[in-house]
């Protein structure tokens, strides 16, 4: 009885604690017209301290819905162009001698932003891409000697263009696994796209306002630990991830020549993670089995190795992933 209290105090507290999220659909709702699966999934990593990889053909508004995001925080943005002459000091920043002091000084790089878009991530070497992660997965920088912390709230998002192969450096399993979501973003619908044109040929542009503060992010980051998640969905999680590994003990015989390795652990905390940001984004105390399909795709689709024989049969991960989730009972 005191548990269906407490999530009954809870669902009001978060009804209470995340109006805000949809005042931040509205600013962005003014600039980037359809694309909703791109502007929740850039909420769900920002509620849940994670950071989102974006695939897609150039053109879709994905350096677009971050820049706007961030107006509508009023916090601080920086965009980097990875190209192959990139230095990683280029990103983190660097020690300048100066000789009026005699001493040497900290410049520090764009990677001091609340939010970081890095551009075409895939287009720098493998010294850049690892400061990148460095920095992403520690949250902080070291320069010479000294450590310095990034700001709060801090929030990675890559893209990369996957029909551009020449000229790239493909991000590592490993490297890709610190992204907490992999989007794939596509093309609009015919009536969105006309609103597109219409928005971008007229004289005047909308523009965000600023609706949020940093602040309010950080303590809403603490709120979505708070949703309640029953056992049962801990292990609807756990069961996901393992179908992964083991597909033979979940009545998937066909997929085991098909996947190479699964989800580590990684995986089930992201995905349980992200599942929280989703129930909080649909202003609910609690998690249900439908929050964990919808973000199950973003948080599984980079996590899961194909062998050549898949390729060979042009199965995705996406169709995995959709195997998976049929032959897993859903609590």
């Amino acid at each position: 009885m005191n548990e269906t209290v407490n999530i009954r105090e809870l669902n009001d507290k978060i009804q209470q604690e995340s109006y805000f999220v949809e005042m931040i659909n509205l600013e962005m709702g003014k600039v980037i017209v359809g694309q909703k699966h791109l502007s929740e999934s850039l909420l769900i990593g920002m509620l849940s301290n994670g950071h989102i990889l974006l695939e897609g053909v150039p053109g879709l508004a994905k350096t677009l819905a971050i820049t706007t995001l961030a107006k509508t925080l009023d916090a601080k943005f920086s965009r980097v162009q990875f190209t192959p002459d990139l230095l990683p000091a280029d990103l983190v920043g660097t020690l300048i001698y100066s000789q009026k002091t005699e001493s040497f000084t900290v410049r520090q790089g764009p990677i001091f932003a609340n939010f970081v878009l890095a551009d075409e991530i895939n287009r720098s070497p493998a010294k850049v891409q690892s400061a990148l992660l460095e920095a992403m997965q520690e949250r902080q920088v070291t320069i010479g000697e000294t450590t310095y912390k990034l700001p709060e709230p801090f929030l990675v998002m890559a893209t990369q263009n996957p029909i551009e192969q020449e000229g790239t450096y493909p991000l590592p399993e490993a490297q890709v696994d610190r992204f907490m979501l992999k989007v794939v973003v596509g093309y609009p619908e015919k009536s969105e796209e006309m609103k597109i044109i219409r928005q971008n040929i007229s004289d005047d542009m909308p523009k965000p306002q600023a609706v949020v503060t940093p602040e309010q992010i950080v303590r809403a980051r603490e709120i979505v630990r708070k949703v309640y998640m029953d056992e049962k969905i801990e292990r609807y999680i756990v069961d996901i991830v393992f179908a992964t590994r083991t597909p033979d003990d979940y009545g998937l015989k066909d997929m085991i020549p098909l996947i190479s390795f699964g989800g580590s652990p990684r995986a089930s905390i992201s995905l349980a993670m992200a599942s929280k940001a989703y129930a909080f984004i649909k202003r609910r105390g609690y998690v249900i089995p439908e929050d964990v399909r919808a973000v199950c795709y973003d948080v599984l689709r980079h996590r899961i190795g194909l062998t050549y024989e898949a390729e060979a049969e042009n199965i995705t991960s996406v169709d995995v992933i959709t195997s998976i989730l049929n032959a897993v009972e859903v609590p």
